[in-house]
């Protein structure tokens, strides 16, 4: 019954690291989307590209940061053993 309950926990760790990197997807759209208004705004005011880029690059570095903690917890659901099972 141990080797099942040790099997079961791993499963289930790796949908959870599967479930956290889909986390990457909301960063990856948002950044997609500040980087084309950012465009847009350097389009229409030229004379503002240094505010413009600045900004636009401390918010895209913000969003960056919840895929990046998605990928940490898939790394440690992977690697790092759940707990050990002591039957």
């Amino acid at each position: 019954m141990g080797e099942f309950n040790q099997a079961f926990i791993y499963g289930c760790s790796a949908i959870g690291a599967g479930l956290a990197v889909i986390a990457g997807i909301g960063p990856g759209v948002g950044q997609g989307i500040a980087a084309g208004y950012g465009a847009s705004a350097v389009g229409r005011n030229p004379g503002a590209k240094g505010d413009i880029t600045s900004t636009m690059l401390l918010g895209q570095a913000v969003a960056e940061t919840t895929g990046l903690y998605g990928l940490l917890v898939a790394m440690l659901l992977l690697f790092v053993k759940p707990f050990k099972l002591t039957m």
